[in-house]
């Protein structure tokens, strides 16, 4: 921790407008004076407007919860998505380096080829096959490489409140749709962001108490359990079912398809099952079932309404 261990600690939040970035908000406001800023305010595409940033707040943590995340578009605009995803967190990391604060970056399961037949620890070497999947593990080296405090959290098939998921478009689409198509052959733990940011919270926490903190390093942050996007989908459905909505779509008209038929420019790996383990141990926690959390954010859409169309 930077600067004096008594005052309030400075926390800055880039990507503060993304899914992650609005429960970090909420979940670090009790840790210290929050700085959140969206990418209107520091677009990390910009190596200056992150140095400016940085230097006017003076923060104790940065937590970068920004990202290019438009997968398939990524394949095309490859110089953009590696500018945000690698030379951004680069940036932010040696500021946080050269002021001594904790820096924290997300990044993903798309870093595997998805090959492998178990779920993968953070000693698997990494081979993605998407550009985006490249950006990101540039992005992970580059944090590396600069050294300092830094946990980096991959996660994987995130959801929330905030803008558009997986869940949001079955749970519309089951609306006004007769029948859907969703692929089986993809495996992976749908995870909620406010538990990306619950989970960080605790770690950040650690850190400035100086309580038994992690390691710095990198680690893997799902929830528990497992499915794939077809069991996925028929599990929104019957959820829905459930709390009295009405849908079209229903669990027995949903279509499971193999990925080579469902068209889709970048390619996703077929396992983006992520072990946990290390991280569950160095924070001693427990992570909930994937169930859970879906559970809870369709129960806050229906009752805003904004799981209707």
């Amino acid at each position: 921790m930077s600067e004096h261990q008594d005052a309030v600690p400075v926390i800055l939040i880039t990507g503060a407008g993304g899914q992650v970035g609005t429960e970090l908000r909420r979940s670090l406001a009790v840790l210290g004076s929050v700085v959140a800023v969206t990418r209107r305010e520091c677009d990390l595409a910009s190596v200056e407007q992150i140095v400016a940033t940085v230097r006017k707040v003076k923060p104790d943590v940065i937590v970068n919860a920004g990202g290019y995340t438009a997968v398939d578009q990524a394949e095309t605009e490859v110089e953009l998505a590696h500018a945000v995803n690698a030379e951004g967190p680069r940036a932010l990391a040696e500021e946080a380096r050269a002021i001594g604060a904790l820096f924290v970056h997300y990044s993903t399961d798309y870093v595997f080829d998805g090959k492998a037949a178990r779920p993968y620890t953070e000693q698997d070497e990494a081979k993605p096959i998407s550009e985006y999947g490249r950006t990101k593990l540039a992005g992970e080296r580059a944090v590396i490489e600069t050294g300092g405090d830094y946990y980096i959290f991959r996660a994987s098939w995130i959801y929330g409140l905030r803008g558009a998921n997986f869940v949001k478009s079955i749970a519309r689409a089951a609306q006004t749709r007769d029948s859907l198509s969703v692929v089986f052959d993809q495996c992976g733990a749908p995870t909620a962001a406010a538990l990306v940011a619950d989970v960080t919270a605790h770690a950040v926490r650690a850190y400035l108490k100086n309580e038994k903190p992690m390691t710095p390093g990198l680690y893997h942050l799902s929830a528990s359990g497992e499915t794939n996007w077809y069991e996925y989908s028929r599990f929104i459905v019957d959820t829905l079912v459930e709390a009295g909505v009405s849908v079209r779509a229903t669990r027995d008209r949903i279509k499971s398809i193999a990925s080579a038929d469902y068209e889709q420019v970048a390619q996703r790996p077929s396992n983006s099952r992520l072990d946990t383990s290390l991280l569950r141990e160095a924070l001693g926690i427990e992570l909930p079932d994937w169930r859970e959390g879906v559970r809870e954010l369709l129960a806050q859409l229906v009752e805003a309404k904004d799981a209707l169309h």
